[in-house]
């Protein structure tokens, strides 16, 4: 399915506060938008994992932010020290300083974000061919799998939160990527540190760009 278009972020960009450039969806929040940070040099020698979340589903305003975040397998532990959490569980300022750390240890944690402009949503919701928010998650899912694969990510499994049944999630997830694998459970974001760290990602992303959201 098209996505929309993708907009990458500008070489060496930085921003304030830590670690997204949110300006080019700030500047038009109409298009979709494509961020990433570095792919960590472990990531591309290492077996990696990766988990899956989003933020945005319920809220009326704002886009809807699919994160991932990966790292070595064998760094998971060294994940888990950083005590990332479900994010909903935890507060704003939280979840900034848990980013911070996330942030700080990009020497093998990497993570990319899609954000999903309210324009893209609705047309996609208003097509004469039917596509609704659970394959809408999927295809953006697969497109983030995709973005790591093709950065040089030495993946090896990836975990994800649930969005529909589960199984028929996961069977989908094995076809498009059968050396993969693969597990697709209800509440990852407080099962695997990886999914716990895109979920965080996702949604220090979306409350950033919420609090600066032009009407």
């Amino acid at each position: 399915e098209y996505m929309g278009p993708l907009l990458s972020p500008r070489p060496g960009a930085s921003s304030a506060p830590t670690g997204m450039d949110l300006g080019k969806f700030e500047r038009d929040n109409s298009v979709n938008c494509l961020l990433a940070s570095a792919v960590p040099p472990v990531c591309r020698i290492e077996p990696c994992s990766l988990g899956i979340d989003e933020a945005g589903r319920g809220p009326v305003l704002g886009p809807m932010v699919y994160g991932i975040c990966f790292c070595p397998v064998s760094r998971q532990g060294d994940l888990e020290t950083l005590k990332v959490a479900d994010s909903k569980t935890l507060t704003e300022a939280q979840r900034e300083e848990l980013f911070e750390k996330i942030y700080a240890a990009k020497e093998y944690i990497g993570w990319a974000l899609h954000i999903l402009s309210p324009n893209f949503i609705s047309t996609s919701m208003q097509r004469r061919t039917k596509y609704n928010l659970n394959a809408l998650s999927h295809d953006t899912a697969i497109g983030l799998i995709q973005h790591a694969l093709d950065s040089g990510v030495q993946l090896a499994e990836v975990f994800v939160d649930t969005v529909g049944p589960a199984e028929k999630y996961q069977e989908k997830l094995k076809q498009q990527f059968p050396e993969l694998e693969v597990t697709v459970r209800a509440k990852a974001d407080s099962l695997f540190p990886t999914v716990s760290a895109a979920s965080i990602c996702a949604k220090v992303a979306r409350d950033r760009i919420v609090k600066n959201w032009k009407f």
